[in-house]
């Protein structure tokens, strides 16, 4: 084995590929077929989840109801929070150090001279320890895009497109419907496969046509009908009512119904109990600290932030003052973002730092953004810790305390509640 520890396998891969992204699957296709991959994924359920933002609400539905089904599952997720092993969950445990490293060494020699990126080694890793154990249902994320991510070298049995906007520009570019048929691009001849979008764009209707697809998208084959604390769902072949999930409502019915279409049941009890409480850490999470509303949320591009302040109840005019505590990667559209946080009324903006992250804006440059869409109120901070700190310090602000802009900010306001003593 090359390597005994995690640590130095994740620190070889980073520098391993000559990119960081590398879109396409010959490489990883060919290793996955010298492991036997596709074949062990033909023998289960795999069911893939694309998307901009929901994804993770989905795998988290998908995988509780296939436990309380007495399924073996397997969930593949990214990006992680604290731990690499977040990744790879079986049977809803994160897969330890050394059944990780048994994957890299065995993708590691049937690679050969191949090159590959961390995240096909991880994407390899899950497949690899998904057909050892023989798992009967394998949950995949979609790390980007769709049609060319390392995810689609297996054929899904059912697939799920909860939502299309504007991320990862350089790599899918700036058109919706372009962006559509790339996400599109885990649909399948004679799948079932559901698109969640309340404003669906019309390239994935028509890929899925083109594949013969079964395609329901909300809004044509499938309604939602919220009255209050309930959700009533129409389908073509059945009828559902559901409370209010904690979770993303289209990742959470699009799951369901994607399980439906496989043929899976929907325990009534689970619809009326264990669903409406599932979570997510970092998704809309909320952590009382000193009298005061903590919000965690991973968003990172204006179509989740809006969905975040929607969540949150958000209106222009509200008396009590938010602090938004913001650190985001200067690869994303930091200024769309800031500018959907305009919107949220009266608002201390504390501009953190990340500096163990090179790839992160520096408050200075979300700064000088910020001054540009009008926000009064501006603080600049060298971390996360630093800009909570001041946010408690302040004790005119009793509004909530918002949190945003990437896992690794979430990551880094998890760690300062735990070392605070304080659990969500």
């Amino acid at each position: 084995m090359r390597f005994a520890c995690l640590d130095d396998w994740l620190n070889w891969q980073t520098s391993h590929h000559p990119s960081a992204i590398d879109l396409g699957l010959a490489r990883v296709a060919e290793v996955a077929t010298r492991l036997g991959l596709q074949q062990a994924a033909a023998r289960a359920r795999v069911l893939t989840i694309a998307g901009t933002n929901g994804k993770g609400s989905a795998v988290a539905t998908l995988e509780s109801l296939m436990l309380t089904l007495d399924q073996s599952v397997g969930a593949y997720t990214s990006p992680h929070l604290h731990r690499y092993n977040e990744r790879i969950r079986v049977n809803g445990v994160e897969a330890d150090d050394g059944l990780i490293c048994r994957a890299f060494d065995a993708i590691d020699q049937a690679a050969g001279d191949i090159s590959l990126t961390y995240f096909e080694f991880g994407t390899l890793a899950a497949l690899w320890i998904f057909a050892q154990l023989n798992l009967s249902v394998w949950v995949l994320e979609v790390g980007l895009g769709g049609r060319l991510d390392a995810v689609n070298i297996v054929d899904p049995d059912a697939a799920l497109v909860t939502s299309i906007g504007l991320d990862h520009q350089d790599w899918l570019g700036d058109d919706l419907e372009g962006i559509g048929r790339e996400k599109a691009g885990i649909f399948r001849p004679e799948q079932v496969a559901i698109y969640m979008d309340a404003e669906p764009v019309a390239s994935v209707r028509a890929l899925a046509d083109t594949l013969g697809t079964s395609l329901w998208v909300v809004g044509t084959e499938l309604a939602l009908i919220e009255q209050g604390k309930q959700i009533r769902v129409k389908a073509p072949d059945i009828a559902l009512t559901i409370a209010r999930p904690a979770l993303p409502l289209p990742s959470v019915v699009g799951a369901c119904l994607l399980a439906h279409r496989l043929g899976f049941a929907l325990p009534q009890s689970w619809l009326e109990v264990t669903l409406p409480a599932l979570q997510l850490s970092g998704r809309h999470q909320h952590v009382l600290i000193s009298g005061r509303t903590l919000l965690l949320d991973v968003a990172h591009n204006p179509a989740a932030c809006r969905f975040f302040l929607q969540k949150a109840g958000q209106a222009q005019g509200t008396a009590a003052v938010k602090q938004i505590v913001l650190a985001m990667m200067a690869d994303k559209d930091t200024e769309a973002v800031l500018s959907v946080l305009a919107t949220a009324g009266k608002v201390q903006l504390h501009l953190a730092a990340l500096p163990e992250n090179p790839r992160a804006a520096t408050p200075g440059q979300l700064a000088a953004q910020a001054q540009g869409l009008g926000f009064a109120q501006i603080q600049s901070h060298a971390s996360v810790a630093e800009a909570l700190n001041a946010c408690l310090r302040d004790h005119e602000a009793t509004g909530d305390i918002w949190v945003l802009g990437s896992f690794f900010t979430v990551a880094a306001a998890q760690d300062w509640l735990h070392n605070s003593g304080v659990r969500g």
